[in-house]
Protein backbone atom coordinates (compact mmCIF):
# COMPACT_ATOMS: atom_id res chain seq x y z
CA UNK A 1 0.00 0.00 0.00
CA UNK A 2 1.41 3.24 -0.98
CA UNK A 3 2.07 6.19 1.52
CA UNK A 4 -1.00 7.84 -0.23
CA UNK A 5 -3.86 4.97 -0.05
CA UNK A 6 -2.58 4.59 3.30
CA UNK A 7 -3.94 8.26 4.52
CA UNK A 8 -7.01 8.17 2.02
CA UNK A 9 -7.86 4.24 3.65
CA UNK A 10 -7.99 6.32 7.23
CA UNK A 11 -10.56 9.11 6.37
CA UNK A 12 -12.82 6.09 5.04
CA UNK A 13 -14.46 5.91 8.23
CA UNK A 14 -18.02 4.52 7.46
CA UNK A 15 -19.97 2.31 5.09
CA UNK A 16 -22.33 4.02 2.55
CA UNK A 17 -24.83 1.62 1.95
CA UNK A 18 -27.81 2.57 -0.34
CA UNK A 19 -29.50 5.64 0.03
CA UNK A 20 -30.71 5.60 3.65
CA UNK A 21 -28.08 7.22 6.13
CA UNK A 22 -28.28 6.14 9.95
CA UNK A 23 -28.40 8.84 12.65
CA UNK A 24 -24.70 9.12 13.77
CA UNK A 25 -23.85 9.57 17.28
CA UNK A 26 -21.13 11.71 15.83
CA UNK A 27 -19.98 14.61 13.87
CA UNK A 28 -16.67 14.91 12.16
CA UNK A 29 -15.26 18.74 12.38
CA UNK A 30 -11.53 18.09 11.73
CA UNK A 31 -10.30 15.31 8.70
CA UNK A 32 -7.22 17.27 7.82
CA UNK A 33 -4.29 14.96 8.39
CA UNK A 34 -1.35 16.93 9.42
CA UNK A 35 2.67 16.35 8.58
CA UNK A 36 2.80 15.26 11.94
CA UNK A 37 -0.04 13.07 12.42
CA UNK A 38 0.82 11.58 9.04
CA UNK A 39 4.26 11.05 10.18
CA UNK A 40 3.21 8.87 13.18
CA UNK A 41 0.34 6.94 10.93
CA UNK A 42 3.37 6.13 8.58
CA UNK A 43 5.56 4.60 11.17
CA UNK A 44 3.13 3.10 13.68
CA UNK A 45 -0.06 2.01 11.51
CA UNK A 46 0.95 -0.99 10.24
CA UNK A 47 1.93 -2.24 13.61
CA UNK A 48 -0.70 -0.75 15.84
CA UNK A 49 -4.05 0.00 13.41
CA UNK A 50 -5.96 -2.01 10.93
CA UNK A 51 -8.27 -1.39 8.45
CA UNK A 52 -12.33 -2.11 7.97
CA UNK A 53 -12.80 -5.37 5.92
CA UNK A 54 -16.00 -7.16 5.24
CA UNK A 55 -15.01 -10.09 7.30
CA UNK A 56 -14.53 -11.73 10.56
CA UNK A 57 -11.52 -10.66 12.78
CA UNK A 58 -9.17 -13.13 13.57
CA UNK A 59 -7.78 -12.26 17.18
CA UNK A 60 -5.41 -14.66 17.75
CA UNK A 61 -3.77 -13.54 14.06
CA UNK A 62 -4.45 -9.75 15.33
CA UNK A 63 -2.71 -10.02 18.45
CA UNK A 64 -0.45 -13.19 18.14
CA UNK A 65 -2.26 -15.14 21.35
CA UNK A 66 -5.38 -16.42 22.27
CA UNK A 67 -6.14 -13.77 25.07
CA UNK A 68 -10.03 -12.12 25.57
CA UNK A 69 -10.91 -9.72 23.86
CA UNK A 70 -12.44 -6.45 24.93
CA UNK A 71 -13.46 -3.68 22.51
CA UNK A 72 -13.65 0.34 23.75
CA UNK A 73 -16.06 2.18 21.48
CA UNK A 74 -14.81 5.87 21.52
CA UNK A 75 -11.47 5.99 23.18
CA UNK A 76 -10.95 9.80 22.78
CA UNK A 77 -7.35 10.27 22.82
CA UNK A 78 -6.79 7.39 24.39
CA UNK A 79 -4.66 7.86 27.54
CA UNK A 80 -7.29 5.53 29.71
CA UNK A 81 -7.01 2.65 26.84
CA UNK A 82 -3.11 2.59 27.08
CA UNK A 83 -3.37 2.72 30.81
CA UNK A 84 -5.85 -0.26 31.27
CA UNK A 85 -4.32 -1.77 28.84
CA UNK A 86 -0.99 -1.88 30.73
CA UNK A 87 -2.89 -2.48 34.34
CA UNK A 88 -4.94 -5.56 32.59
CA UNK A 89 -1.88 -7.01 30.31
CA UNK A 90 -3.84 -10.29 30.72
CA UNK A 91 -6.21 -8.99 28.02
CA UNK A 92 -6.47 -7.97 23.92
CA UNK A 93 -7.93 -3.95 23.88
CA UNK A 94 -9.38 -3.01 20.25
CA UNK A 95 -10.14 0.61 20.29
CA UNK A 96 -12.72 1.89 17.55
CA UNK A 97 -12.37 5.95 17.72
CA UNK A 98 -13.84 8.03 14.26
CA UNK A 99 -12.22 11.48 15.76
CA UNK A 100 -8.61 11.71 14.17
CA UNK A 101 -6.25 13.36 16.25
CA UNK A 102 -7.85 10.71 19.03
CA UNK A 103 -6.67 7.70 17.36
CA UNK A 104 -3.45 9.51 16.20
CA UNK A 105 -2.77 10.50 19.86
CA UNK A 106 -3.11 6.98 20.78
CA UNK A 107 -1.74 4.86 17.87
CA UNK A 108 1.81 7.57 18.44
CA UNK A 109 1.22 6.80 22.34
CA UNK A 110 1.57 2.91 21.73
CA UNK A 111 4.20 3.20 19.63
CA UNK A 112 6.18 5.18 22.04
CA UNK A 113 5.31 3.00 25.29
CA UNK A 114 5.88 -0.35 23.47
CA UNK A 115 1.96 -1.45 24.58
CA UNK A 116 1.69 -4.69 22.65
CA UNK A 117 -1.94 -5.65 24.00
CA UNK A 118 -3.59 -2.71 21.51
CA UNK A 119 -5.19 -2.43 18.10
CA UNK A 120 -6.96 0.39 16.69
CA UNK A 121 -9.32 1.21 14.43
CA UNK A 122 -10.54 4.22 12.56
CA UNK A 123 -14.48 3.64 11.69
CA UNK A 124 -17.91 3.86 12.38
CA UNK A 125 -18.26 1.57 15.57
CA UNK A 126 -21.57 -0.02 14.20
CA UNK A 127 -20.10 -1.24 11.00
CA UNK A 128 -17.26 -2.73 12.52
CA UNK A 129 -19.00 -4.77 15.47
CA UNK A 130 -21.68 -5.64 12.15
CA UNK A 131 -19.00 -6.87 9.89
CA UNK A 132 -16.12 -7.72 12.04
CA UNK A 133 -17.25 -9.00 14.85
CA UNK A 134 -18.24 -12.17 15.56
CA UNK A 135 -21.16 -12.79 17.92
CA UNK A 136 -20.54 -14.13 21.62
CA UNK A 137 -16.59 -13.62 20.85
CA UNK A 138 -16.15 -10.68 22.91
CA UNK A 139 -15.37 -10.39 26.80
CA UNK A 140 -16.06 -7.09 27.33
CA UNK A 141 -17.15 -3.81 25.93
CA UNK A 142 -15.68 -0.25 27.38
CA UNK A 143 -17.84 2.65 26.87
CA UNK A 144 -16.72 5.72 28.88
CA UNK A 145 -18.24 9.26 28.73
CA UNK A 146 -19.78 9.11 25.26
CA UNK A 147 -21.24 12.59 24.05
CA UNK A 148 -24.29 13.00 26.12
CA UNK A 149 -26.06 15.23 23.11
CA UNK A 150 -27.57 17.14 25.99
CA UNK A 151 -30.46 18.59 23.89
CA UNK A 152 -33.61 17.17 23.79
CA UNK A 153 -33.53 17.07 20.26
CA UNK A 154 -30.47 15.93 19.72
CA UNK A 155 -31.02 12.22 22.07
CA UNK A 156 -31.55 10.29 18.78
CA UNK A 157 -27.86 11.06 18.53
CA UNK A 158 -26.98 9.22 21.26
CA UNK A 159 -24.55 5.86 20.94
CA UNK A 160 -26.52 3.74 23.72
CA UNK A 161 -29.96 3.13 22.39
CA UNK A 162 -32.09 -0.51 22.37
CA UNK A 163 -30.64 -1.34 19.08
CA UNK A 164 -26.69 -0.71 19.55
CA UNK A 165 -27.46 -1.94 23.51
CA UNK A 166 -28.23 -5.30 21.66
CA UNK A 167 -25.49 -5.24 19.11
CA UNK A 168 -23.28 -5.11 21.99
CA UNK A 169 -24.89 -8.12 23.78
CA UNK A 170 -24.77 -10.28 20.97
CA UNK A 171 -20.93 -9.57 20.64
CA UNK A 172 -20.19 -10.49 24.06
CA UNK A 173 -19.58 -13.93 25.53
CA UNK A 174 -22.11 -15.46 28.57
CA UNK A 175 -20.88 -13.60 31.61
CA UNK A 176 -19.06 -10.91 29.56
CA UNK A 177 -19.88 -7.46 30.34
CA UNK A 178 -20.61 -3.85 28.95
CA UNK A 179 -19.25 -1.19 31.49
CA UNK A 180 -20.11 2.78 30.52
CA UNK A 181 -18.98 5.73 32.46
CA UNK A 182 -20.78 8.57 32.24
CA UNK A 183 -20.84 12.06 34.32
CA UNK A 184 -24.55 12.99 32.87
CA UNK A 185 -27.02 11.66 35.26
CA UNK A 186 -29.97 11.89 33.33
CA UNK A 187 -28.40 9.45 30.44
CA UNK A 188 -27.27 6.99 32.85
CA UNK A 189 -30.66 7.01 34.24
CA UNK A 190 -31.78 6.49 30.51
CA UNK A 191 -29.26 3.25 29.87
CA UNK A 192 -30.09 1.84 33.13
CA UNK A 193 -33.94 1.77 31.95
CA UNK A 194 -33.00 0.31 28.39
CA UNK A 195 -30.74 -2.71 30.21
CA UNK A 196 -34.28 -3.90 31.91
CA UNK A 197 -35.38 -4.41 28.19
CA UNK A 198 -32.75 -6.03 26.83
CA UNK A 199 -33.61 -9.90 27.16
CA UNK A 200 -29.95 -11.25 26.81
CA UNK A 201 -28.16 -8.51 29.54
CA UNK A 202 -28.55 -8.46 33.72
CA UNK A 203 -27.48 -5.96 36.42
CA UNK A 204 -25.60 -7.81 39.27
CA UNK A 205 -25.62 -4.45 41.01
CA UNK A 206 -29.29 -3.21 40.44
CA UNK A 207 -28.70 -0.30 39.52
CA UNK A 208 -25.10 1.79 39.50
CA UNK A 209 -22.01 0.04 39.84
CA UNK A 210 -19.20 0.70 42.26
CA UNK A 211 -16.05 2.01 40.42
CA UNK A 212 -13.16 -0.92 39.40
CA UNK A 213 -9.89 -0.08 40.89
CA UNK A 214 -8.63 -0.54 37.21
CA UNK A 215 -9.89 2.70 35.12
CA UNK A 216 -8.27 5.35 35.86
CA UNK A 217 -9.82 8.80 36.35
CA UNK A 218 -9.09 11.02 33.00
CA UNK A 219 -8.98 15.34 33.17
CA UNK A 220 -12.20 15.46 31.44
CA UNK A 221 -13.47 13.34 34.74
CA UNK A 222 -11.50 15.07 37.28
CA UNK A 223 -12.71 18.57 35.77
CA UNK A 224 -16.35 16.89 36.28
CA UNK A 225 -16.05 16.20 39.69
CA UNK A 226 -14.18 19.30 40.91
CA UNK A 227 -17.59 20.51 39.75
CA UNK A 228 -19.24 18.53 41.39
CA UNK A 229 -20.83 16.08 38.53
CA UNK A 230 -21.69 13.09 39.84
CA UNK A 231 -19.80 10.21 37.86
CA UNK A 232 -22.31 7.28 37.23
CA UNK A 233 -20.88 3.96 36.72
CA UNK A 234 -22.85 0.85 34.79
CA UNK A 235 -21.59 -2.54 35.08
CA UNK A 236 -24.18 -4.96 32.93
CA UNK A 237 -23.57 -8.88 31.74
CA UNK A 238 -24.70 -10.94 29.90
CA UNK A 239 -27.20 -13.47 31.03
CA UNK A 240 -25.95 -17.52 30.99
CA UNK A 241 -28.76 -19.48 31.45
CA UNK A 242 -26.50 -22.00 33.42
CA UNK A 243 -26.56 -19.72 36.05
CA UNK A 244 -29.25 -17.14 35.99
CA UNK A 245 -32.82 -17.41 35.14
Amino acid sequence: MTDKELLERINNIELREGKERTVKSYVLRNNVISPKSERIIKEHMNHYGFFFEDAPLDYAKLFGNNNPVVIEIGFGNGDTTAEVAIRRPEFNYIGIEVFLQGFVNLLGELGKRDIENVRIIRFNAVDVLNHMIPDGSVEGFHIFFPDPWQKKRHHKRRLMNPEFLHLLASKIRKGGYIYMVTDWEEYAEEVLELSTHEELLYNPFGGFAPPVTWRPVTKFEQKGMDSEHPINEIWLERVDHSSHS
